[in-house]
């Protein structure tokens, strides 16, 4: 009877061994630090770095006026200017940037994305595959953005719903510049501290690019064709 016990006991005991290494193993999985890293742009913009799953991501957005090549970005204010625009452009929110810049980014329609020197050097504007990489890494598209999104009310609006920023992507609500009244109206700004928007490096179809899209009202991550001549904010990863 004793030697039966003894049988028993010592499976179980090994099942336990086993059951308390697999608990400790996730709890050190779980609290990694996270990777952080720098870059900057051929202007001398600092940006900070995270390391997401296999990718290498800002963790601002872009603010550059020139390519990485020194050329000049054109800077675009004007509403009909822009809306006429199959080049290049970009701006400020509210065409401001003492007050919208240095958290925010700048607003970039697609010609300038695709111009291919857009970003630092080693570094992309990440094409829509790229972009469903990181979302799927972080639970896919309903949940995703709430893994992203910095936490609190002082740069998203109230309640800035499952924000818990646990990637580190600390993504801003930089709006966007587009047609929001009707198509005749020019392209106007709309959603600062509500939505945050970012471009692709995809092409949908001649006139539109796939973007991506974060909301202050819930964690879901929108993927929308835009009008190429929209401005959104941009993010790179890095080569």
């Amino acid at each position: 009877m004793k030697k039966k016990t003894n049988i028993i006991i010592f499976p179980l005991a090994i099942m336990g061994v086993l059951i308390i290494l697999t608990i400790k193993c996730k709890k050190e999985d779980d609290e990694k630090p996270i990777e952080t890293g720098t870059v900057t742009d051929i202007e001398g913009n600092f940006y900070k770095t995270v390391k997401i799953g296999s990718q290498w991501w800002m963790a601002e957005n872009l603010k550059t006026t020139r390519y990485n090549d020194s050329t000049t970005i054109p800077l675009v204010t004007d509403s009909a200017t822009w809306f006429n625009l199959n080049t290049p452009g970009y701006c400020w929110y509210n065409n401001d940037s003492s007050v919208y810049k240095d958290t925010y980014g700048a607003l970039y329609n697609w010609y300038t994305v695709n111009t291919g020197k857009l970003a630092p050097i080693g570094w992309h504007i990440p094409t829509n595959d790229e972009w469903t990489i990181l979302i799927n890494y972080l639970g896919g598209k309903d949940v995703a953005g709430g893994k992203m999104k910095e936490t609190g009310t002082v740069h998203w609006e109230s309640p800035n719903i499952e924000a818990t920023n646990e990637s580190g992507f600390t993504a801003l609500p930089g709006g966007d510049r587009e047609n929001v009244i009707g198509w005749d109206s020019g392209f106007e700004f709309a959603g600062i501290r509500v939505i945050g928007t970012w471009w692709t490096a995809t092409e949908y179809v001649t006139t539109c690019a796939w973007t991506r899209h974060l909301f202050s009202y819930g964690p879901y991550v929108g993927e929308w064709d835009n009008f190429k001549v929209a401005g959104m904010s941009v993010r790179c990863v890095r080569d």
